[in-house]
């Protein structure tokens, strides 16, 4: 329940327009919604400013509806991860409007035009091609959350020239999201050639020895510039997250 509408309805039961009785109603499904299977946190978006994100793995094609549904009701942003095509296709029998991204299986719906609440631009680099599925998770992230995005894709170390013809774009970034596999190299890079924050994240992109991203994970963790952080393996959706909670906070 957003912040806004919670003030409306306080101001009309200030202003004698809108009884106790019906203030209770409208405000009844805070903190949460039980559905049986799942408890929708509708508190979230006053804790965290943003709504609860469905995860979309584990969970069948009319669960997922049915807490959109009730997301939907309220008009929140809503953002669905990791929902394979046949799911999304049955998704979008229910809500028609809604956008599903097959590359990072990121499904999206809006019931009204994202506010923009992030300062500065996000930009999200990818080392590989290979690596854009996770990238495009934290790009759509970050952008549904109320951020100017853009992105710079294989611009890997084994072609630096590649990122280093983007510099200027490096430096109007108030936060980077790199997204690497294989050794995981990339970050370290940027991190050394911006004053920004550098949100790094590991991909299960490489060969045996990569150890389904691990090596690029220990790799980012043991990065010798400063000002790198790191998310967990495949984690778009986290890298996209705190990027935004940074954007938003910038003076």
């Amino acid at each position: 329940m957003k912040e806004n509408f919670i003030k409306e309805i306080l101001e009309k039961v200030k202003n004698r327009s809108l009884s106790v009785e019906q203030a209770l109603d409208d405000l009844r499904t805070l903190p949460f919604e039980d559905l049986g299977f799942a408890r929708v946190d509708h508190h979230r978006v006053l804790r965290q400013g943003f709504p609860e994100v469905i995860w979309g793995e584990g969970k069948t094609a009319e669960q997922i509806i049915a807490i959109m549904k009730k997301m939907h009701a309220k008009k929140y942003p809503i953002l669905a991860t990791r929902v394979d095509h046949t799911k999304a296709a049955k998704i979008k029998k229910v809500f028609s409007d809604a956008a599903y991204y097959p590359l990072s299986r990121v499904l999206t719906l809006t019931a009204e035009t994202v506010e923009q609440t992030g300062r500065g631009l996000i930009l999200v680099i990818s080392a590989g091609t290979a690596d854009i599925p996770v990238a495009e998770e934290a790009y759509i992230t970050a952008q549904i959350m109320g951020n100017r995005v853009e992105h710079l894709y294989d611009v890997g170390v084994a072609g630096i020239h590649r990122l280093m013809s983007q510099k200027k774009k490096l430096t109007e970034a108030q936060v980077l999201i790199v997204v690497a596999g294989m050794e995981g190299a990339l970050p370290s890079v940027v991190g050394g050639l911006v004053s920004r924050p550098v949100i790094a994240v590991p991909t299960s992109t490489g060969y045996g020895s990569s150890f389904g991203g691990i090596a690029a994970l220990l790799g980012m963790l043991n990065s010798c510039a400063a000002g790198v952080a790191v998310v967990n393996i495949d984690n778009g959706f986290g890298a996209g997250y705190i990027a935004s909670l940074i954007n938003r906070g910038i003076a």
